[in-house]
């Protein structure tokens, strides 16, 4: 265990551990988009700026969620140098996506009300990569990958209308911080968007009460790595208790 301070208060966490979940679990407020405990920290947002002051007497502006704590490590979450980056960054998240109720609440949140840039409209994706994140960490499948370079930057499925990877389980949609990916379950029919795509997923019913509860590609995938059988599937959780 590491000894530390964040905001003047002294508390304890284990060496190593990244600073936003310290602070988290410490019942203090850092603002974040991208970050998530399901899946490995990115960095993406930088909206969780602190800053921090090493023992050796280092100071400077760290993005929390990627950086360790340590011994003797005093870390500011609320100063006005962190409250203007947090600013000019909302900023820039709030030309890219004018219309995201997320981030427009998070602007003004942060003190901002209007973007002083040019609105380019992207939808609500901000590029955090939660989705790829958990389509590779915790599914196992990477069916979404963030292509292109610098203002071109997109999230995609490949070649943007291949989904054989995809196995409509709906982690991207669950995990997105903005619903640029949303999923709807309608007569038996699981429909996924994306902001570049749209794909439709058969789902199977249940042979007792006739619900369709899961998606038939998500049954061969765990059928297929898990060595179960597709017949387990026949019954929904709620049948099978």
């Amino acid at each position: 265990m590491v000894t530390l301070t964040i905001d003047g208060r002294t508390v304890q966490a284990e060496e190593g551990a990244m600073a936003l979940d310290v602070a988290q679990e410490k019942g203090i407020y850092i603002p974040t988009l991208c970050a998530h405990e399901s899946v490995t920290p990115y960095g993406a947002c930088r909206l969780c700026l602190v800053e921090v002051k090493t023992a050796a007497g280092r100071e400077r502006l760290v993005t929390s969620c990627l950086y360790p704590v340590e011994e003797g490590l005093e870390v500011i979450t609320n100063s006005e140098r962190i409250l203007r980056n947090r600013q000019t960054i909302i900023d820039l998240l709030l030309a890219r996506c004018p219309e995201s109720t997320v981030i427009q609440d998070m602007a003004r949140e942060l003190g901002v009300e209007k973007s002083s840039y040019h609105p380019e409209d992207h939808g609500n994706c901000i590029l955090c990569a939660l989705c790829v994140r958990a389509c590779q960490e915790v599914v196992g499948v990477s069916a979404i990958s963030l292509v292109n370079r610098g203002v071109e930057r997109e999230m995609a499925i490949p070649f943007f209308d291949d989904s054989t990877a995809c196995i409509a389980c709906g982690s991207c949609s669950y995990i997105c911080p903005t619903s640029a990916i949303t999923m709807e379950d309608s007569g038996g029919v699981r429909t996924i968007r994306m902001p570049n795509n749209e794909t439709e997923f058969e789902m199977v019913p249940c042979k007792v009460c006739g619900n369709y509860w899961m998606p038939r590609k998500q049954v061969d995938y765990i059928s297929r790595t898990k060595g179960i059988e597709p017949e387990f599937f026949d019954l929904c959780t709620t049948c099978r208790d």
